[in-house]
Parts: C-alpha cells; structure tokens; sequence
C-alpha cells in the first residue's frame, strides 16, 4: 500500500461526502486506501458515509470506523493512525476537500525522488462561511520555512489538507493526546525526522468557521497555542534550542494577556521545569522592585529564589 488517507470526522454531515468522494477520485499509478474515522458523531454522517460506501465505484477503497463513544479528536487520531498501512500518510479532515485529481501523485511522487523530506504540504483556497471561495489569509509560509527551527518559532504554517507525509512515526507521546492542536504538534513530530517541502500549487481546499478551531475565540485560541507549545517543551525537554524558541512564544502569550491570565491557566501551562524556570525570571524580571526582593534574598540560591518569588508573585497576582 502506498497512501493511507486519514480522514477523522465529527458532526460534518453536510460535507462529509464531499471530503471523501474527492479522496476516492485521486487518479494514481500506485495503491491507496481511506481511512474514516467517525468519533460518534450524533447526526446523520454514520449513513451518509455508508451510503456512498455503497454507491461509490471506488467504495471499496474505505475502510470505515464508527467508535461507539466520543474519546476525542487525538485518540480518534491516534486509533484511525495505527490503522493506516501505507508507506505514506495524506489527511484530509471529513469539512475540508481536495479540489486536484493529482494531488496525491504529486505529492508521492515527490517524496519518492526526496529521501530528505519528511513531509511536503500545498497553497489550499479558503472556503469562507458566505461561500466564497478565496485565496489563503490566514496562514503565511515563510522563507526558510523546511526545518524544525522555523515552525518553532512561528507556529503553523500548514494546512491539514495539504498534508502527505512518511509513515515514520512509531507512536505518539502523551503530550500529543493532551494537546488542544494536534496537526501543530504532529508537523513537529515530523519535522524531527527530517526537512519540509511546500508545493506552490492549490490542490485542496480549507473550510473557514465550520471546525472547533475556527469558532474560538482570539484568547482562547491563543491560549491553546500556548498550552501546546508547552507541552511541546515537556516532550523536547532534552532540545534546548527548540524549547527556547517555544518558551519564547509561551512568554509572549503571557505578555498579551497579563491582565486576564489568572492562577488556574498558569498552572496548566507549567507543564515541566523549563516553563517554571521561564515563568520565574520573567516575572522576577518584570515585578523585582514591585515585589520588593532584598540583596539577601536575590543571594540565595536558584531553587529558594524560586520558591520565594513564586510565593510572592502568587500573593501579588492570585488572593488566596
């Protein structure tokens, strides 16, 4: 098998069978199969999906899943993976579509001629909520965009469904299962194993307002960035170029939103000591003379410093 198709879905009856049916009509000189994975949604894609299973000339291709519980967009992810047997990964999310017959052979065939690539990814159009269809405004690929550096310092850049990659993974870290953004922290995955390629060819189209995602809020939205970056720092914990560059962007979250943040989001971002460490020369830098920190004190050693700014920042920023 060379392709596995990835497609995880919840709750998109009106446009399930518009994702599949332009998975199934790829045109390739080689084998793929499509891998549905529907976590428990209560509308009517179950016989949607099944009904074009059915009629389908290609239905054959579909290899269908249907959990009889909700666990949730990772574990959906997680499960609908370690059923995938191709030599490549392609994803395509059950509100998003492929608008190229080729995408596919494209894209293989450009991971077969470039052993370095891990992954390669495409320009896609926007499919706004009034049902015009427009070019990207919401992600910008920059320059040097191939390496792992580069994502961790500017966030996604990618579109799910632009997305082929190398079967490499042998598993996924707990922190992939907590995080709010899998695509983000699976590119990373990725990108440890080698360089990126974006393809500048519009091959597939991406739904704006119709995912979890695109209906947050700016705040929310960013916090689970943060949240994700820190739990991407527990997972490189041994990297500490990359972790600084993910600290970076956690500590910038924390600047934008100082007078909203309150004890409970800090506490869920602190997901390992590098975010501690980060936390407490930040707020030590910003709140020393505030926080009233003698020579003595500032003397003492790094683990008591910590513990005796924590304390007095939790006094100053949480009433307890």
């Amino acid at each position: 098998m060379m392709v596995s198709v990835l497609m995880i879905t919840y709750n998109h009856e009106k446009y399930i069978r518009q994702a599949i049916e332009s998975v199934v009509d790829q045109e390739c000189n080689f084998s793929y199969e499509l891998i549905v994975a529907n976590d428990c949604s209560p509308d009517s894609s179950d016989g949607i999906i099944n009904e074009v299973i059915r009629s389908h000339s290609k239905g054959n291709l579909i290899k269908y899943i249907k959990h009889s519980q909700n666990i949730g967009m990772q574990l959906n992810y997680i499960d609908a993976y370690h059923k995938c047997q191709g030599k490549y990964i392609a994803t395509c999310e059950g509100d998003d579509y492929w608008t190229d017959p080729l995408k596919l052979q494209k894209q293989v065939d450009f991971l077969e001629a470039n052993t370095e690539y891990v992954m390669c990814f495409h320009q896609v159009d926007i499919l706004k909520t009034d049902g015009a269809v427009v070019d990207d405004f919401i992600t910008v690929v920059p320059e040097n965009y191939e390496t792992i550096e580069t994502l961790a310092r500017l966030g996604n850049y990618i579109h799910t469904p632009s997305v082929v990659f190398r079967n490499v993974l042998n598993g996924f870290p707990i922190e992939f299962e907590l995080s709010p953004i899998g695509d983000y922290f699976l590119y990373m995955l990725l990108a440890e194993q080698g360089k990126l390629k974006y393809l500048e060819q519009k091959m597939a189209v991406y739904r704006e307002g119709v995912g979890v995602w695109s209906r947050e809020g700016d705040y929310f939205k960013n916090f689970n960035t943060a949240y994700t970056h820190a739990l991407l720092v527990r997972h490189n914990n041994s990297n500490n170029f990359i972790s600084a560059l993910l600290l970076e962007r956690i500590i910038g979250f924390v600047k934008t939103y100082k007078n909203r943040i309150d004890k409970e989001v800090l506490e869920k971002l602190n997901t390992c000591i590098k975010v501690n460490q980060s936390f407490y020369h930040y707020f030590l830098d910003n709140n020393k003379i505030e926080l009233g920190l003698s020579e003595t004190i500032q003397m003492k050693t790094s683990k008591e410093l910590l513990v005796e700014v924590w304390l007095r920042i939790k006094k100053r920023l949480w009433i307890e």
